[in-house]
């Protein structure tokens, strides 16, 4: 392993800026956000912290161009935009918004090849930082894996006092760590200074869901409505939680026509807590917020798992702390009933 003195560490962004667009965590906007690093800011070394919107934005953007036409005498025209964008290098990026960008992967890699997504995930480079300062509402340990896990990033940090040690995880973050001349060897102290930074942190993750029995359960109350109108009671679909979950990848697709002709296709963030989000010419099918709500908990915790064989949560707790009527859904995963679902149960879908 190696290691970085803390007040070298703009050196080495300095060394990445020349290659990449380098991202960092930052409240310059207002809201804490991976935002370019301007080459001065350097408070997010000090402030482990998840961002509130999460690193997803940078490989799915709120709003996304696809392309643009025009009308011309026949037809219209297509102008594709860039498909190569800048390479980046998002640094400080904790391990449930890694995990989170792995699990995306798997809609947008996997399951089809989205060039748009591709585009951008191939060109960047994961530095992660591991979370010494977990919120009372995260939970990412019941999720199978840590504040400190790397297995989805290219480099990872782990603050240890004056330093950041420093793991390679991947060739890619061998290469791009490859001649930086502050880095130097870690010593048998380092190591073991970090291993207990990550044990100490792994500990303060206090809020427990039990996934095995999650997948036994929710199958008893799919067609309970009195419990579903229940846990969504307070629920004023307002959107936070999808727009602020770094594994929801739901999306519109707009055409956006100017009187000259010329116009944009332009795709954008939906949320399934939006009434009109299944709405069609005839129908809607969850136009009960009941209904809304159910999707939601059986999207990330019984459909995902059945299409991908990951649950659909890292565990950030975003949802939670971010909710005005403080909905939470540890709270819904826990109140779930005991019981044996019968075989009828546990292949419903979702209506």
């Amino acid at each position: 392993m190696k290691k970085i003195k803390k007040q070298n560490a703009a050196r080495l962004l300095e060394k990445w800026q020349k290659e990449f667009t380098v991202f960092v965590p930052s409240k310059a906007s207002g809201v804490a956000q991976m935002a370019v690093w301007d080459g001065q800011d350097l408070a997010f070394l000090e402030h482990n912290r998840n961002t509130v919107i999460p690193p997803k934005a940078n490989f799915l953007p709120s709003i996304q161009k696809m392309f643009g036409f025009r009308k011309e005498e026949g037809g219209y025209v297509l102008e594709p935009t860039d498909e190569d964008p800048p390479k980046q290098l998002l640094f400080g990026i904790h391990p449930c918004d890694a995990r989170a960008i792995a699990i995306i992967d798997m809609v947008f890699k996997d399951a089809y090849e989205d060039r748009y997504y591709l585009s951008r995930r191939q060109n960047t480079v994961l530095v992660g930082m591991a979370c010494t300062s977990p919120y009372d509402n995260c939970f990412c340990t019941s999720l199978g894996f840590g504040p400190a896990d790397a297995t989805d990033v290219d480099i990872m940090l782990t603050d240890i006092g004056d330093s950041f040690l420093i793991e390679e995880i991947t060739d890619k973050g061998k290469e791009v760590l490859a001649g930086a001349k502050d880095v130097m060897a870690a010593t048998p102290a380092d190591e073991k200074k970090a291993r207990a930074v990550k044990e100490s942190a792994k500990a303060r993750v206090s809020t427990k869901i039990d996934t095995d029995e999650i997948g036994k359960r929710l199958p008893l109350v799919f067609d309970d409505r009195k419990f579903w109108e229940e846990i969504s009671a307070k629920c004023v679909s307002c959107g936070i939680c999808t727009f602020l979950c770094p594994t929801c990848y739901c999306f519109d697709i707009n055409d956006e026509m100017l009187r000259d002709g010329s116009g944009a296709r332009y795709r954008n963030w939906d949320c399934c807590s939006f009434a009109v989000y299944t709405k069609m010419p005839t129908e809607n099918p969850r136009e009960d917020k009941w209904r809304r709500v159910r999707q939601k908990v059986y999207h990330k915790y019984a459909f995902y798992p059945e299409l991908f064989g990951i649950i659909g949560c890292t565990g950030c707790g975003r949802c939670i702390r971010q909710c005005p009527v403080n909905w939470d859904i540890t709270q819904t995963l826990n109140s779930l009933p005991a019981g044996t679902p019968t075989k009828k149960q546990e292949t419903q879908k979702s209506s």
